[in-house]
């Protein structure tokens, strides 16, 4: 874990994943991302889109496998005997309900109104797939790995987070055999929701801790 002052829980000398993902600012770009790439410039320079509606749909798109996750947080949300076992053992909680989170430990954490928690994986992209899918370009990306144990609220603004000045903010850093997933904070006015309801503003960067759901 990070916090804001940027000390770690633990160090760095282990191994990730038997092989490391590409820096993708490091990579030429091929004919189709440029095209992608032309496309959305075009897109916001007229203002056919605003770029919270294309960071919306990326998100939809990337996270088509991401369902598991929101059942789990909106169950959490609805059954605080349930949320205690998750964050007591994530791995056991998450068998609860089918999943099986594979030979990593899977660390739950969960934001209140003091602390949020944001996940990442400096050395690579270990990430929760068993409850997230793949993960997006931008979690493997160079500059998000580097940048979020060292200017956290600087990147989670980039994502249209801002937090209060007086929360904490603690960075966890995911290893090979260590997984992260966040129970971000039930927005207010969501108390007579169903799990299904719920589960509809659960998205995977949320779960990342990269932006809060909203009820509206």
């Amino acid at each position: 874990m990070v916090d804001e002052r940027g000390t770690h829980d633990h160090d760095h000398d282990h191994d990730h994943d038997l092989t490391f993902q590409p820096n993708i600012e490091d990579s030429e770009p091929g004919h189709y991302e440029l095209m992608t790439y032309a496309i959305r410039e075009l897109l916001l320079a007229k203002d056919h889109l605003t770029p919270e509606e294309l960071r919306v749909a990326q998100e939809k798109v990337e996270s088509l496998e991401n369902s598991d996750g929101s059942k789990v947080i909106a169950k959490a949300w609805t059954d605080p005997a349930y949320k205690k076992r998750l964050l007591d053992d994530g791995n056991k909680a998450l068998a609860e309900l089918g999943i099986d989170a594979g030979a990593a430990k899977m660390t739950v954490v969960e934001n209140t109104e003091d602390v949020h928690n944001v996940v990442v994986c400096t050395l690579c992209s270990c990430y929760p797939r068993a409850v997230l899918g793949m993960p997006p370009d931008w979690y493997r990306s160079k500059s998000y790995r580097s940048r979020v144990v060292i200017e956290p609220r600087a990147v989670l603004e980039e994502f249209g987070t801002v937090l209060p000045a007086d929360m904490t903010v603690r960075v966890h850093d995911s290893l090979a055999d260590l997984r992260y997933l966040v129970i971000p904070k039930r927005p207010d006015g969501t108390e007579d929701w169903s799990e299904e309801q719920l589960a509809s503003i659960v998205t995977r960067d949320t779960m990342v801790g990269v932006t809060n759901p909203s009820a509206s």
